[in-house]
């Protein structure tokens, strides 16, 4: 189901065991392969079995509608009227080989038209027959990749039927199989229906109402699968990883999930960051957008140990970005920072680092109902 999925052709190392005996093996080929054409009078046995394969290979790079085409290389290689030909020394190889290379410009994909194209400069017959095998390894395996990529949807289609047929017998041998899972879409529904706890800044000074996605429009709105699935995926990127009753269906999602959990996670304290500087710093530093990016690349370099030690990693952060702010301000011309407001500044954002802090709160609120759904 990957749609980056494709074939490629084997290649050994010219340098290893399996390379060198490859290699000696087909230039053992090649050389007979020019001894029988060369004898007098020819031999055209191995030419023969290779007009026969490089027949089928072509046969195969046919699409079911083409049967103009294939009646065509049926015809003009057909293997018993070569065998014929080969007997009374008729077989002109050169004129097959001809033939060969034009339909193979007809029938390649544009990526190996210039590799056709070189084939046509070839004199000797025997080279020309080993580049026409090569290539047509090459138009082989295009072939494969551009089938896979065909049959994905039909896979796809068949992949889901075959999905839900099997989960309903395992559901019907063990009906307690999806009970995470039925546990966590319930809790999905209630969070949606039930309005969160008003959030209380860090000096408990003002409010600041966190509440649901339903009252926010005004009324509740009557709850549909779409909404809960997108409120359950919204909770798993906040998951505990001590509970173990993740649900069943997405265990093998569970990895992926825990890395947009920790992209999620980033993004809120960095925006808090930038929040609370802000209401130091005044419109006009913080319009500057080259002060914002400095202060955005400060907080997330400082910021790498914050899931282990986030005091610590809050205490660099409040020092650095207190820094940044005064000297921005000098540089501007500008008044600094009281001491007093420089406290109030370094003390706000240390209590980012805990997980109740209000503007946290505010904005993981404000970034869940902006997240789409998975």
């Amino acid at each position: 189901m990957n749609h980056d999925f494709h074939m490629e052709e084997k290649v050994s190392p010219p340098s290893s065991l399996e390379g060198k005996v490859k290699e000696t093996m087909h230039n053992a080929f090649w050389d007979h392969l020019k001894e029988q054409l060369s004898a007098t009078p020819p031999d055209f046995s191995c030419a023969l079995e290779l007009l026969k394969e490089i027949k089928e290979i072509l046969l195969s790079l046919l699409l079911p509608r083409q049967s103009r085409l294939r009646s065509e290389i049926e015809e003009a290689l057909d293997t018993e009227l070569l065998g014929r030909k080969a007997e009374h020394g008729a077989l002109n190889v050169p004129l097959l080989s001809k033939y060969i290379l034009d339909m193979m410009t007809l029938l390649c994909a544009p990526v190996r038209d210039e590799a056709v194209q070189k084939l046509e400069n070839i004199t000797d017959p025997v080279r020309l027959l080993r580049g026409i095998f090569q290539v047509l390894g090459l138009m082989k395996m295009d072939m494969v990749n551009y089938t896979i990529q065909s049959l994905q949807p039909h896979l796809q289609e068949h992949s889901i039927q075959h999905e839900r047929a099997t989960f309903q017998e395992l559901l019907n041998k063990q009906p307690s199989l999806l009970d995470h899972t039925t546990k966590w879409l319930t809790q999905a529904a209630a969070d949606l229906t039930t309005p969160l706890p008003t959030c209380l800044d860090a000096s408990d000074s003002a409010t600041v109402a966190c509440s649901s996605p339903n009252e926010a429009v005004g009324s509740p709105e009557p709850l549909s699968p779409t909404m809960v699935l997108s409120q359950g995926f919204l909770n798993l990127l906040l998951w505990d990883p001590a509970n173990e009753e993740f649900p069943e269906t997405l265990l093998m999602d569970r990895t992926r999930l825990q890395e947009l959990e920790s992209q999620l996670h980033q993004l809120t304290v960095l925006a808090s960051v930038l929040l609370v500087a802000s209401s130091f710093s005044g419109s006009v530093l913080f319009g500057s957008p080259q002060f914002v990016d400095k202060l955005k690349r400060v907080t997330k370099n400082l910021m790498e140990e914050f899931d282990s030690r986030p005091e610590e990693a809050m205490q660099t952060v409040s020092e650095q970005v207190s820094q940044e702010i005064h000297q921005s301000l000098k540089n501007m011309g500008l008044a600094a920072l009281s001491s007093d407001n420089t406290a109030s500044l370094i003390g706000q954002l240390q209590n980012i680092a805990k997980k109740e802090n209000c503007v946290r709160s505010v904005i993981a609120q404000a970034l869940e109902t902006e997240v789409e759904p998975l």
